[in-house]
């Protein structure tokens, strides 16, 4: 099987390589995002592998689908960036990683709550300019504090043994409760008002469907406590930015942390430190002392891409061997029971 990666780093090539010693598939690598415009390099590859930032719209998939591509293998657990109905209707299957490591993930939500609380950053910039100040740097006690989760899935689930170790107290809201959590870690399930309403920390782990798309937005952060710290380490839509700077302005929040934006496309995972941002809202968030983006690095951990390696490289086996595709995304047909999800 040749399979054409796209928006290939290092850390890609270094673990799909080193998992693809038990397949012996033939990868070439693409440091180009697969987009409409870049589709006709894939021409002749049986797979192609994408990652979260790849444009795999309908234009897209039918360039590669008369390229001769047969499978579309995304090294990610959300699909939100391909049209599965246009993949559905030219009869590409489309694969996923739905569980790389949920461990990276949490610990990257926690580590990020920690340094914004505790100003981490700022003291190590001071120190290193040999200011040795205390002035501005007081953070507060995790033990005690309320913390929401919005989505408890499994990256939510370990959010939540983390917190609970620092004595947080821990708010959940989510379709299905976990009696696991309730019993072992007196995880409260409550609706979406009161989690605003009671949270000191808020977090973010739901997927980006239609109906959580800018599921935090003005009427949101209406509702929350005064100070709040908002972090989302799942997707960019998932926030309204220009509502969330709005809540900064005024105070509403005390801090955010990002890992993701909704509009990082063509911005993060790129080395854009000798250009002009041309992202003005972007660019605004930048300017906010309190408030932290990472560039999508919560799955950067070496377990998490063995794993993504791995799954996406068993899912093309599984195809090769015309054995069932158990990773495999399908177009979701509405149900009745599906509307108020949000």
């Amino acid at each position: 099987m040749k399979i054409a990666v796209f928006d290939s780093r290092t850390y890609d090539i270094a673990a799909l390589e080193a998992e693809n010693q038990r397949f012996g598939f033939a990868l070439t690598f693409f440091e180009a995002r697969l987009t409409n415009q870049t589709a006709g390099l894939a021409a002749g590859y049986d797979v192609v592998c994408s990652f979260v930032n790849d444009r795999v719209d309908a234009a897209t998939l039918e360039t590669m689908k008369r390229g001769g591509v047969r499978l579309i293998a995304l090294r990610s657990a959300g699909y939100n960036h391909v049209d599965l109905a246009a993949a559905e209707r030219l009869e590409l299957p489309v694969v996923r990683v739905p569980e790389y490591s949920p461990h990276a993930v949490a610990e990257h939500t926690v580590g990020l709550v920690l340094t914004l609380n505790r100003r981490l950053h700022k003291a190590y910039a001071r120190v290193r300019e040999g200011n040795f100040s205390l002035e501005g740097l007081i953070g507060f006690d995790m033990h005690g504090k309320t913390c929401g989760l919005i989505g408890v899935g499994r990256i939510g689930a370990v959010t939540a043994k983390i917190l609970g170790g620092f004595g947080c107290r821990v708010l959940a809201y989510d379709k299905r409760e976990d009696p696991q959590l309730v019993d072992e870690l007196g995880v409260e399930y409550v609706d979406l008002a009161t989690l605003y309403r009671e949270s000191d920390i808020i977090s973010l782990h739901v997927p980006l469907l239609p109906a959580t798309h800018h599921l935090i937005d003005q009427r949101a952060f209406d509702q929350m406590k005064d100070g709040v710290m908002l972090v989302n380490t799942s997707r960019g839509a998932l926030v309204d930015t220009r509502a969330l700077i709005v809540a900064l302005k005024r105070g509403k929040l005390s801090a955010a942390a990002l890992d993701v934006y909704e509009e990082e496309e063509g911005i993060f995972f790129e080395d854009l430190s000798d250009q002009v941002l041309q992202d003005d809202v972007l660019a605004r968030l930048l300017t906010f002392p309190n408030v932290m983006i990472t560039a999508h690095q919560g799955f950067l951990t070496r377990e998490a891409l063995a794993n993504i390696a791995a799954t996406t490289l068993a899912s093309v086996a599984s195809f090769a061997g015309g054995e069932a595709l158990v990773n495999e995304v399908r177009l979701e047909r509405p149900r009745p029971d599906d509307a108020g999800a949000r």
